[in-house]
């Protein structure tokens, strides 16, 4: 295990971390203010890369794929807010949980009838197809590095809307009482709707950073959505600031585990038995740091004030 593996697996668990985000944080506005499970949100994540790769396909840019696709993904998520989930706000979760399920299977099998079951590839502009130095002897990839530059402007861009404007004191009252903000005037179904458009956006551009990474393909947004439901919990539901926090935390144990865990149990154990055990343990991390947060901090670390 030499430094220069160190800082490039930290760099890594970053980038993963920031994509993490980028999914958490729509997920817990539309949890922790509109009370709606949505297991649909990594299908968002899905279309968002598909679509993506499809406008980079057809203008021969990525950054022009990004920039059609942002607001495709918005209004597909828009338009599923109006169609299908402001039938589900009164019901209770299990209600939720199982209609979500079946959007899940019904844009799984929609994205393969439109897009075909292998999946697309996303090729990057040569200047973001190749590494930088980031100190001497370490290169590192310039498209990945992008991805962390990304999701750190919108983490800033998110805090200022929440913090700093009208907008956000409208989400922070409606996470906080949203029966009480109703009777003051604001507009619950347009407050309802912009967020669940907002949260959309933000699983679209996690895919979109995603495809060239890892392909878009159909189910890919189920494997990323169980990490995304860990990090809000961890993080606190319905908190920004809880969510990069922990997609931060979730995404360095992750790719340390996954990396390192094996040597580090090839110390006290045999070589067959640590890499036999490393695998396994390594998957359970994020859930065991899920356990310990929610037994001394049942509300998450950084819980919104006044959340009821």
């Amino acid at each position: 295990m030499t430094w220069t593996l160190l800082l490039e697996q930290f760099l890594n668990g970053f980038q993963l971390g920031v994509v993490l985000f980028l999914m958490a944080a729509g997920l817990t506005l539309v949890f922790g203010i509109m009370d709606m499970v949505n297991l649909a949100h990594g299908s968002l994540y899905m279309i968002g890369a598909l679509l993506c790769a499809t406008f980079t396909d057809w203008t021969g840019s990525f950054l022009l794929g990004v920039l059609l696709a942002l607001p495709a993904v918005l209004a597909v998520g828009i338009a599923v807010e109006l169609v299908a989930l402001r039938t589900l706000y009164s019901r209770d979760h299990l209600d939720q949980v199982l209609a979500t399920f079946g959007l899940i299977l019904f844009f799984n099998e929609l994205c393969r009838i439109v897009w075909g079951p292998e999946g697309m590839a996303v090729p990057l502009p040569d200047w973001l197809d190749g590494s930088v130095e980031i100190l001497p002897g370490v290169p590192y990839p310039t498209y990945r590095l992008l991805v962390i530059a990304v999701g750190l402007a919108v983490a800033v861009a998110l805090y200022c809307l929440v913090v700093k404007t009208r907008t956000g004191m409208l989400i922070r009252a409606g996470a906080s009482n949203r029966a009480m903000a109703g009777a003051l005037g604001v507009n619950i179904g347009l407050l309802f709707t912009l967020i669940f458009g907002l949260g959309a956006a933000l699983a679209g551009l996690a895919g979109m950073m995603a495809a060239p990474i890892v392909q878009a393909n159909i189910g890919m947004g189920e494997s990323i959505l169980i990490p995304a439901f860990v990090v809000i919990v961890v993080g606190g539901i319905g908190s920004i600031r809880g969510a990069f926090i922990a997609a931060l935390i979730v995404g360095l144990i992750d790719t340390m585990g996954r990396s390192f865990l094996d040597d580090l149990l090839g110390m006290v154990m045999s070589v067959n038995a640590a890499e036999t055990a490393a695998p396994a343990l390594s998957a359970m991390a994020i859930y065991i740091l899920m356990a310990v947060v929610l037994f001394f901090r049942p509300q998450g670390l950084f819980p919104p004030q006044g959340r009821r």
